[in-house]
């Protein structure tokens, strides 16, 4: 299961910059509200609270920060978030999902559906995409915080619950059953591995490259429009980043 994680590492590695940190603690604190809304402030009580929370301490927010989140969200009136998931083309037919947490459904589908058109994309109907993508628990570790070989690293993920392991040049991408991630991140967090990224997230089944550089900056301004939406939570590509 090796194929998609380029990708998944360049991804990881963007995503530690302090730019970048401000806008993920800020949707991370959206999936929180939204987390506790549905099943309450107890992690122990709450599978869909913990795998946030998972997934924010390996983007290394604090503590405090994730129980302030926690408490604010228990205690909040505001109107109710709401999950839509919207699917389309890029260039050269990349497959791509974006998942959007928005109190304006019509401002969110008009402003997506604005990046798609940007990059020269389209917004296709539901299920047009999503069956080239499976979803799983993905975990990376890099090796450079990292004192185990690639055998130790197989050894310890899969006696954790986990499907598989793959090895890249700078770190190690565990795959797990979607029910099983909160299980597996917990045996990482409390063996002292530190975890570059560790979500719940969709993995596609094939991938494309783009060899030609209008695509290639078409796609760019798909992703750039999506990031810069508040209302989009995450977006998931088949693009083979070089």
């Amino acid at each position: 299961m090796s194929g998609h994680s380029k990708f998944a590492n360049i991804r990881a590695k963007k995503e530690k910059n302090d730019a970048a940190k401000g806008k993920i603690f800020t949707r991370i604190g959206k999936e929180i509200m939204v987390a506790v809304k549905e099943g309450g402030p107890d992690v122990n009580n709450n599978s869909k609270l913990k795998a946030v929370v998972a997934k924010a301490k390996a983007n290394n927010m604090p503590n405090d920060t994730i129980d302030r989140s926690i408490k604010k969200a228990a205690n909040s009136t505001e109107a109710d978030l709401e999950t839509i998931r919207y699917e389309g083309y890029g260039p050269a037919g990349v497959a791509i999902i974006v998942e959007a947490l928005t109190d304006n459904r019509n401002r969110a589908a008009s402003n997506i559906r604005h990046a798609f058109t940007r990059g020269n994309g389209n917004i296709g109907t539901p299920g047009c995409v999503s069956f080239m993508f499976t979803e799983k628990g993905q975990i990376i570790v890099a090796k450079e915080d990292c004192d185990k070989d690639a055998d130790e690293m197989m050894e310890f993920a899969l006696e954790a619950g986990a499907e598989d392991l793959s090895e890249e040049e700078d770190s190690y991408e565990i795959i797990t059953d979607p029910d099983s991630f909160n299980d597996v991140e917990e045996a990482f967090e409390k063996a002292g591995i530190p975890m570059a990224s560790a979500e719940v997230t969709m993995i596609p089944s094939t991938t494309v490259k783009l060899t030609n550089a209008e695509d290639i900056a078409n796609m760019n301004k798909i992703l750039e429009t999506l990031d810069e939406d508040d209302d989009v939570q995450n977006v998931w590509h088949n693009w083979e980043e070089e």
